[in-house]
């Protein structure tokens, strides 16, 4: 009986402890006729079998922005979940922007002053009350250091905390109750978007994890003088207030703007798609948004990485999976495509043979040729869609990050061919493994774990021996002898074996 009223009684604390932000939520809705979605969700009477308007995409979609930053960041995930919406869906979701008006410097003047602890004015040589750029989670404004350095400060908006960490609370009661009592919806596994929500969410309102990711982006490349991530202040920098290098530049917009300031659009695709398919298949740390927005090209030939809030993440696992995902279609090979699926897929019931004639679809259509990867990844989500199956976030970030980078990269060089590309990195990941920065921490780790056990090699030894040179055991049938010969024989071997290790311990260490 508590199991049944807990769910009830969980959405009655949250409505009542959040009214003032539900009824707002709903009003939004409503001004935006989204009566289909609120029913499909339980939230409201009406017909779910009732077909879609074909302008309702866009009317969710701009429900959205006027809910503010909670609501885009969760449209931005739903936006990568091509395996679970419809074309027409991810097509608007991916236009989902955090839109917001300017804030007069007074209005964030007191939390500056107690992220800097002094006035603007006295902690820079000159500051410009003036916003650069505005958001809703944040504005941005220029400022020089008394070294005439030139830097940005990015201010967190005050307030902006609570109203979020609500919008969380709703949002996570809101799939708790949809995924237990309807099943179309339990496909999407709202649960755990909502904790890749919460965790998206609560990164970006912390500035400093964006200077931390800055600072770990900026030592990856730092071999690569092409790349520049700007410095981070960490003397002003906080939970509230990011102080970082101004980087002027042009975005990757388009080709004549690009050669108008000198810069080779050419040159420029390559080092950008080196740079991204670097970060996801080498350093396992990407940028989740590489948008011209966060992209600066720079005299030279160079690109500037801004707007770090969102990294992802790619474990030695994934690489080695999407890497094998690539060659089968440079290779044309569906038997590889289709091991690669069953792996990424968590939905366990789809038979190897669908499997198997959706990989020969894949490959029939983009494999052996050019790849055009946004064409093929919206043929491959659609498939994923249609055969029941679904993707793991980590990935869909991946994808998200090269269809992104792939769209922008073909915007300033329209025959740029990101599967050759994908070719170079694979040259540069196997020149990797071979270096010595790649095996040498293995090796240091090997000896010492080897130094670590090393004060029992002794004593295995002399076990050894003992068991050698021991009286002949009591004769036994034949299988016994063979059994006391083959554990002779791992117990020599396995001392030889150690010692032999710290043998090349010694000589490493030396």
């Amino acid at each position: 009986m508590l199991g049944i009223w807990m769910p009830m009684l969980q959405t009655l604390i949250v409505a009542s402890r959040d009214r003032n932000r539900l009824r707002e939520i709903l009003g939004v809705a409503s001004r935006f006729g989204l009566g289909v979605v609120l029913a499909r969700l339980g939230l409201e009477r009406g017909s779910v079998d009732q077909q879609d308007a074909p302008d309702l995409p866009q009317r969710t979609r701009l429900a959205i922005e006027a809910l503010g930053p909670t609501f885009v960041k969760l449209g931005q995930i739903l936006a990568t979940r091509g395996d679970l919406l419809p074309p027409a869906w991810i097509t608007e979701l991916e236009q989902l922007h955090s839109r917001a008006p300017t804030l007069p410097f007074e209005e964030l003047r007191p939390a500056v002053e107690e992220a800097l602890g002094e006035p603007p004015e006295s902690a820079f040589a000159s500051f410009d009350t003036q916003p650069l750029a505005a958001a809703s989670m944040a504005q941005v404004h220029r400022a020089t250091l008394h070294d005439g350095r030139p830097v940005v400060l990015k201010i967190r908006r005050p307030g902006i905390r609570p109203s979020m960490e609500a919008d969380l609370r709703l949002i996570a009661q809101l799939a708790s109750v949809t995924e237990q009592a309807n099943a179309e919806v339990r496909r999407f596994a709202p649960a755990a978007m909502m904790r890749q929500l919460a965790a998206a969410v609560l990164e970006e309102l912390d500035f400093t994890t964006e200077g931390r990711n800055a600072d770990r982006l900026r030592a990856d490349f730092a071999r690569e003088h092409r790349v520049t991530v700007p410095v981070i202040h960490w003397e002003w920098t906080s939970e509230t207030l990011l102080v970082m290098d101004y980087v002027e530049g042009v975005p990757p917009r388009d080709e004549s703007t690009l050669r108008a300031a000198g810069i080779d659009p050419a040159a420029i695709a390559v080092l950008g798609a080196d740079i991204v398919l670097d970060m996801v298949l080498v350093n396992g740390r990407f940028h989740g948004d590489p948008h011209p927005g966060n992209l600066l090209c720079l005299p030279g030939n160079r690109i500037a990485l801004l707007d770090l809030g969102m990294i992802g993440h790619v474990s030695p696992r994934r690489r080695e999976e999407f890497i094998s995902f690539v060659q089968s279609f440079d290779q044309g090979d569906p038997a590889r495509l289709a091991d690669v699926l069953t792996i990424w897929s968590s939905v366990g019931e789809v038979p190897r043979e669908r499997v198997q004639a959706a990989a020969e679809r894949l490959i029939a259509r983009h494999g052996g040729g050019r790849l055009v990867l946004s064409a093929m990844v919206t043929d491959f989500l659609s498939l994923m869609r249609d055969e029941g199956m679904t993707m793991p976030p980590d990935l869909l970030l991946l994808f998200k990050a090269l269809v992104t980078i792939d769209g922008v990269l073909s915007g300033i060089q329209p025959d740029f061919d990101l599967s050759a590309a994908i070719r170079r990195s694979s040259l540069r990941i196997a020149a990797t493994r071979l270096s010595p920065d790649h095996w040498m921490p293995l090796l240091q780790a090997l000896a010492w774990e080897v130094a670590r056990i090393g004060d029992d090699a002794p004593r295995l030894l002399r076990a050894a021996i003992r068991r050698l040179e021991a009286e002949p055991a009591p004769q036994r049938p034949q299988q016994d002898k063979h059994s006391t010969h083959s554990s002779d024989v791992r117990w020599i071997s396995g001392a030889i074996i150690a010692g032999a290790a710290l043998i090349a311990a010694a000589i490493y260490l030396q």
